[in-house]
């Protein structure tokens, strides 16, 4: 069974499925078909995180770690000082993070999967070279950046534009370049005749080949950023060839007797487990997120949690004492009946979290910001390619995919690739793909833990998750939606293991998020008592929620939430699969 974002992707998986692949040769080949399909929402120049189980691992959760770390020459010395910024831009090659995408998904089929590098990324340098149909969402991004393109970027502009036009919905679309960039990979690994061997030779050639080369010479010449500057980028091929991606130890809670397995604190990962953990203490009947008690529970859990990210995640950081009973009870007693407009994070090692630092909406814009927040109105971040780009800085929101996958051997993976968006920074024109924004999650602060640092991981919002029961895994789930990713696997998991729910029914139920915490994309800004709900949670509920003091901004019946799940019952092998309708683009497919 297989569900991803994009049917393409999805049928690409269960395609190597048929041929006898197993899970991990087909989550591969479908991330690969990712990056051609939906560029708006990732790309090769991007980072990936995933939680996976192989049987022969004995089936034990591990974390595929694709986040690629700061450049050696990205240092708050340099942005700030040097520079005189006072944010990691938004987008430009400053924002980049080393990108580790690629050599991740190769690391997974070279250590796990079954298949050829040829026949794996056949799919996707097909769709690159001879075209697909370029997506409604796509083809609306492309246009949004087209006077920005043609401008300041016109190597996107030649790339995605013809004769300064973006395509229509519908349109094939091509990127031959993309397609060069895995032939050669291909190439490198035929040349050697042991299939994980040349796979390992592929993943030296992306590192240390023409990709890294590319890379180093383009970023060289000062481009736009979301500032509204023009800059230099520092990542070099040295960057690239000293990065790989690996395999980690995942953190792991328990709710309601299932494991839920996620990545450590250099990814949001552990907010899903410190939220779970807290609402445990909760009866189900409380927990339903369709009612008002249940709504509120949910969202005020997640500002605690979410203030604890902020305030303690980083790559080098411990969060293990939040989970803990002591301290998960004391979060709990912070939940009153009426909402809280505050930023609360709590106590760590006996220091009390900082974000005096952050600035509000409002803040931002009165203080001669510039971005999506310069106006004070609400950002309901609900898919990429529905915000209309600045036309100077280019600042638009990007977005993110997902893909999940399980075989009839009981292997599991779930993984959220993204970074690299099309709207990210300029298309690298030798290659056809640009490179990510991931640092513009690090702080130009020497004391936050998620701290602009050379060589250290940024704490990235990817956040795919498994979940276990008795060691067997069960469910791989995720979705795409930057600080909205463990909100809405919240609402699945509730839904799942404490009503009852089943993975279609819970994907399909109304969503909600609050926006009462600080924005993990640049310019990193918050909207105190701010939440935002589906029209379908239904008038008497929001009302109530309005009355408990809930700022509502309401998105829309069908607007929030784009999780894809697959299942496997261990008792009885019998396998599932279940795919977001919203905006008709994710596919579950199977047999």
């Amino acid at each position: 069974m297989v569900s991803s974002t994009h049917w393409i992707a999805s049928a690409t998986a269960q395609g190597m499925l048929e041929r006898g692949g197993n899970a991990f040769d087909a989550a591969v080949a479908g991330a690969f078909v990712l990056h051609v399909v939906e560029p708006h929402l990732n790309g090769p120049g991007g980072d990936m995180t995933g939680v996976f189980a192989a049987v022969a691992d004995d089936s034990r959760p591990r974390v595929l770690m694709g986040q690629g770390p700061a450049p050696a020459g990205a240092s708050i010395r340099t942005y700030r000082d040097e520079l005189g910024l006072d944010r990691v831009p938004g987008s430009g090659a400053l924002a980049a993070a080393v990108p580790t995408a690629v050599d991740a998904w190769l690391m997974l089929l070279q250590d796990y999967g079954t298949l050829r590098l040829e026949e794996v990324l056949a799919p996707a340098i097909r769709y690159a070279r001879d075209g697909h149909p370029v997506l409604p969402r796509v083809a609306a991004q492309i246009a949004s950046m087209r006077e920005f393109f043609l401008a300041h970027w016109p190597s996107s502009a030649e790339l995605w534009l013809t004769d300064g036009a973006a395509p229509q919905a519908g349109d094939l679309i091509t990127n031959p370049r993309y397609a060069d960039v895995l032939q050669d990979l291909v190439d490198a690994a035929n040349a050697v005749e042991d299939r994980a061997a040349g796979i390992a030779a592929a993943r030296d050639r992306w590192r240390t080949g023409p990709v890294a080369e590319a890379i180093d010479a383009f970023v060289r010449t000062p481009h736009r950023h979301a500032d509204g500057g023009d800059y230099a980028g520092v990542i070099t091929r040295e960057d690239i060839a000293g990065t790989a991606a690996a395999y980690e130890e995942p953190t792991v809670a328990t709710f309601r007797g299932a494991e839920i397995a996620k990545t450590g604190p250099w990814g949001q990962g552990p907010v899903l487990l410190i939220a779970l953990r807290i609402l445990d203490g909760f009866d189900d009947a409380d927990l339903d997120p369709s009612t008002e008690r249940g709504a509120h529970l949910v969202l005020e859990t997640m500002k605690l949690a979410l203030a604890d990210r902020d305030a303690f995640f980083g790559a080098d950081a411990d969060v293990s004492a939040l989970l803990t009973d002591e301290y998960v009870a004391s979060r709990r007693a912070l939940i009153a009946e009426t909402a809280s407009a505050e930023l609360r994070p709590g106590t760590l090692g006996g220091r009390p979290g900082d974000l005096s630092h952050v600035q509000t909406r409002e803040e931002y814009a009165q203080a001669g910001g510039t971005g999506d927040a310069s106006a004070g109105e609400p950002t309901v971040r609900v898919g990429a390619g529905q915000e209309k780009a600045d036309p100077e800085t280019g600042e638009v929101s990007g977005d993110t995919c997902h893909i999940d996958v399980v075989d009839c051997w009981g292997n599991l993976i779930s993984a959220t690739p993204s970074g690299g968006w099309l709207q990210s920074s300029p298309t690298i024109p030798e290659l056809g793909f640009c490179l990510g924004t991931r640092l513009q999650m690090m702080w130009l602060k020497e004391s936050s833990p998620s701290a602009l640092r050379p060589g250290a991981r940024p704490r990235t919002t990817l956040s795919a998750t498994l979940v276990l029961r008795d060691g067997e895994p069960i469910i791989a789930v995720g979705t795409p939606g930057g600080d909205q990713q463990d909100q809405w696997q919240l609402l699945f998991l509730l839904r799942v293991l404490a009503g009852g729910y089943t993975p279609q029914q819970a994907i399909e139920a109304p969503m909600l998020h609050t926006t009462s915490m600080v924005d993990s994309f640049w310019p990193r800004t918050w909207a105190p008592g701010e939440s935002v709900v589906e029209d379908r949670m239904g008038d008497e509920v929001i009302a109530g929620l309005e009355a408990r003091g809930h700022r509502i901004v309401r998105a829309g019946d069908w607007a929030l939430g784009r999780l894809s799940a697959v299942t496997r019952d261990p008792s009885t092998g019998l396998l599932g699969a279940a795919a977001n309708p919203r905006g008709e683009q994710g596919y579950a497919v199977g047999r």
